[in-house]
């Protein structure tokens, strides 16, 4: 039977086929008018409600409809009203249909062999509905239950992204849709299709939106070492397919379902962290410096106590496995302000610290500038955090000396390279980022000498091979530090390697009037050290020169007699390379005695610069004594001298330096 386009007025719904209904159906808010023979005919439960009826006499038409307000509609009703009392008619109230009217709507439609659209957002209600009406198979042919289920198989479990919309429709009828077991089919069709998905060529971890540039900062101070400049960031370029992102809308239980069921087929780690990530920016704000506010309308109405259930459930859920992605890491960063933030656990905390140590080489100095918010510390950024997590990874660098030793034991050659070579990298870009990080935290004022010192010497002598970066935090520290006193100042300075600082350091350094006069000190003998290493490795080339060219030139002498003992055919030929051997072996000669004369004059003015310094050492030594026995008052060194002299101190490393340069270059160029 075919049936006319149906019509709805208010809360009641019509079908139009020119005869009058003779069944009222309540489902929720709205009122069908139908008609009993397409019910019954596809709708077992139905066909046993109105049969019931039939026993009854039959009751007044009590329907929720919309009063009318003109004339025109009252008369409209009026006549529907008198067409359907010429017959019998029925009234049902369906209670607990899945799906509402909506769905009940659609399956009246399919009883009257009007066309339905199905969709993946729309077959699980009807599906659930079609049970509850006994839609089935076995009381009509190619009814619902059947062509609902024949729409699951061919287009919804074969598509993941159609998986996941039809899971969502579950939330609606989670009831029924646990009885008849369509929540864990779809959920094993997701997981299935998920966890064989390789998330390199999509670009995850997803939704990040601010990638950072690729390269350094555009300023760098001492060796390399950044300054509070940040990197500039770019427009991503990767694609995501769609799924991903209909996956984050899931309710949080059916989410942490997906998530379990997932963990439970072994992925890999980026799928569950990608996950992870996509859900928790949907919900949370913060997790990103870029997107500090939530992406959707919804997400603004999670209350803080439930964006702290879902932080913590996200916490427990990341994997534990090191995973390969600044993006990741800069995830977890975000996760962590955000804890801060809601006041988690403290054990979720410490998760999140745990897992950024074991990566921590894969973070920059903005991640690592976590603000305080607790009003315990009194300082800018929380050291604290950092300090434990920088503990986190010294103990995951131990892991991986244990392994490697372990290796080596078992001689497994492989492991033992690809371990060593790991563990330096990493060990070497940490300590590149943490003197970065002192650099940065060392102008606030409220920071403790003592947190300073302690987080500047937490890092091994590897993770430096220069001091250079080390050298800048302490000295913006001592600069935004004045007041402290000077046994402090000494300790702060005794973290530096005087060893490894280049020699635009020691320069800086021997000049820089906050150091204490021990750390000058120190920088000035070894910067006499060096010289003097300089200087044996000058005399050493200039030795073995002359010996090198002697060797060539009786080499090539021996040449020029075997060649002449070939035929007398050759004579003339012999004889004119033999003038030419001769020839070069002059002009090199006179060449290398001409380096000579130039090393010669370098190392006269290089023993110059060393006895000065020697001299400025003694003079500075004899005034350190003689400070020491006339006592501690005076305000220091610095104060007693400006007393005594009348004038500032200023050492004189640079301007005999700079005599001893200008020296030179005059001696270069008389002998030019």
């Amino acid at each position: 039977m075919a049936a006319d386009k149906p019509s709805s007025k208010g809360q009641a719904w019509f079908c139009a086929t020119g005869l009058p209904s003779d069944i009222i159906i309540e489902v929720d808010d709205m009122t069908f008018h139908l008609h009993k023979f397409p019910l019954i005919s596809k709708s077992r439960k139905l066909d046993q409600l109105i049969e019931e009826l039939g026993r009854q006499p039959s009751t007044a038409t009590v329907a929720k409809q919309k009063q009318p307000e003109t004339q025109t509609e009252i008369e409209e009703e009026t006549e529907e009203y008198q067409d359907d009392e010429e017959g019998d008619r029925y009234q049902l109230s369906l209670q607990g249909l899945p799906g509402g009217s909506d769905t009940f709507e659609t399956a009246a439609k399919f009883c009257y062999g009007v066309k339905i659209d199905l969709s993946s957002s729309t077959v699980v209600p009807l599906r659930c509905a079609a049970e509850f009406l006994e839609m089935i198979d076995e009381y009509s042919e190619d009814n619902l239950v059947s062509k609902t289920e024949r729409f699951l198989s061919q287009s919804v479990f074969k598509s993941l992204k159609e998986s996941i919309k039809a899971l969502k429709s579950c939330e609606s009828v989670m009831t029924s849709a646990e009885s008849l077991g369509l929540v864990q089919r779809l959920m094993d069709s997701i997981v299935s299709r998920a966890s064989s998905v390789d998330p390199t060529p999509f670009g995850w971890p997803v939704n990040d939106e601010a990638i950072e540039a690729n390269g350094a900062s555009t300023q760098a101070l001492w060796n390399g070492i950044e300054t509070g400049l940040r990197k500039k960031a770019v427009a991503p370029t990767n694609n995501v397919e769609a799924w991903f992102e209909d996956l984050a809308l899931l309710t949080l239980p059916l989410f942490k379902r997906f998530i379990l069921t997932l963990k439970g087929r072994d992925p890999s780690p980026e799928v569950i962290e990608s996950c992870l990530m996509c859900y928790a920016k949907k919900y949370i704000p913060g997790t990103s410096r870029s997107n500090r506010k939530p992406s959707t309308s919804s997400a603004a109405a999670i209350s803080d106590s439930e964006q702290r259930e879902l932080l913590e459930t996200i916490i427990s859920n990341l994997p534990l496995e090191k995973t390969c992605s600044s993006t990741a890491t800069r995830f977890l960063f975000g996760l962590l302000r955000t804890s801060n933030i809601l006041n988690a656990s403290e054990s979720s905390k410490a998760v999140l610290e745990k897992k950024i140590g074991f990566q921590l080489e894969q973070a920059t100095l903005d991640d690592l500038l976590i603000p305080s918010y607790s009003y315990l510390n009194e300082t800018l950024y929380d050291v604290d955090c950092i300090e434990r997590i920088l503990g986190y990874f010294l103990d995951g660098l131990e892991e991986r000396n244990a392994a490697g030793i372990e290796a080596e034991n078992q001689g497994n050659d492989d492991n033992i390279n690809i371990i060593s070579s790991s563990r330096l990298p990493a060990l070497m870009i940490v300590g590149k980022l943490i003197d970065g990080y002192l650099s940065e935290i060392a102008s606030d004022a409220n920071l403790k000498p003592e947190k300073f010192y302690n987080l500047a010497i937490s890092l091994p002598d590897q993770a430096r091979n220069f001091d250079d970066g080390l050298y800048r935090a302490v000295d913006v520290f001592l600069k935004a530090h004045p007041w402290i006193p000077e046994p402090e100042r000494e300790k702060i300075c005794g973290v530096l390697d005087c060893q490894k600082l280049t020699l635009e350091a020691c320069t800086h350094a021997a000049q820089n009037e906050r150091l204490p006069l021990r750390a000058v000190v120190q920088v000035l003998f070894f910067e006499q050290l060096q010289l003097r290493h300089a200087i044996a490795g000058t005399l050493l080339a200039a030795e073995t020169a002359p010996m090198n060219e002697g060797r060539l030139s009786e080499e090539r002498r021996e040449d020029d007699e075997n060649e002449e003992g070939e035929g007398e055919e050759r004579v003339a030929v012999s004889r004119g390379e033999e003038g030419q051997g001769r020839s070069r072996s002059s002009n090199t000669w006179r060449a290398a005695e001409r380096e000579n004369q130039v090393l010669r004059v370098d190392m006269d003015s290089m023993r110059t610069r060393v006895h000065q310094l020697e001299k400025e050492c003694s003079t500075m030594k004899k005034v350190i004594e003689k400070i020491e026995k006339e006592g501690p008052g005076g305000g220091g060194w610095r104060g007693s001298l400006n007393k005594r002299f009348g004038c500032k101190f200023k050492t004189q490393v640079c301007d005999s330096h700079e005599s001893a340069v200008a020296e030179t270059r005059r001696g270069r160029h008389h002998q030019q």
